[in-house]
């Protein structure tokens, strides 16, 4: 797959400005092109990231077996369908089998996969995944609660929907433990 570079990205933004009839070198849309060239290569700088190199940055021995859990992770991604935002919060969780990761590389974790054009569905999965392969607890979850502009500017028109996902893996699987995460989740600790 061809990646297009900056200069690239900028003669694309200018023909789409042309293709809406818009004039791309009048004053307020001059810069446009290089601005929105640079935006899309923030938006989905995931692709040159790699979530498994993320984990393995901080991972430590530890001799903990209880959840541990990071809540309300902001998260931005680009719809796949329209290129448009969706955006919200990851609860993630896992119970650790001897390593524990830094807390702050699940939060850089959820940033790797959502910088790519996605659906909420795979998102969810990718995230999951990434920290069992690379963690083997004994169990992770995660819940991701999004806002699609898809949903909300366009199509239905639909301002207050919230698409929620969830998955699970291991010890996470067994009803308790589930139950344990999702009230925790559900919690207000501000």
């Amino acid at each position: 797959m061809q990646v297009l570079k900056n200069q690239d990205l900028k003669a694309v933004y200018g023909d789409l400005l042309r293709g809406v009839g818009e004039d791309p070198m009048r004053e307020g849309l001059a810069k446009t092109p290089e601005r929105a060239a640079k935006a899309l290569e923030f938006f989905t700088q995931g692709y040159s990231q790699d979530g498994s190199q993320v984990l393995r940055s901080a991972l430590f021995r530890e001799n903990y077996s209880e959840m541990v859990l990071v809540k309300d992770i902001e998260l931005y991604s680009l719809c796949e369908h329209h290129m448009l935002p969706f955006f919200g919060k990851a609860h993630i969780a896992y119970i650790p089998n001897g390593y524990i990761v830094g807390l702050s590389k699940l939060a850089r974790l959820v940033d790797v996969f959502s910088r790519r054009l996605q659906v909420q569905e795979r998102l969810t999965h990718e995230i999951l995944h990434c920290l069992q392969d690379n963690l083997e607890p004994m169990g992770a979850a995660i819940v991701i609660e999004a806002r699609h502009m898809c949903m909300m500017m366009r199509g239905v028109q639909k301002q207050n929907s919230i698409t929620k996902t969830s998955a699970f893996t291991g010890i996470f699987k067994r009803v308790e433990t589930r139950n344990e995460f999702l009230k925790l989740i559900q919690s207000d600790t501000r």
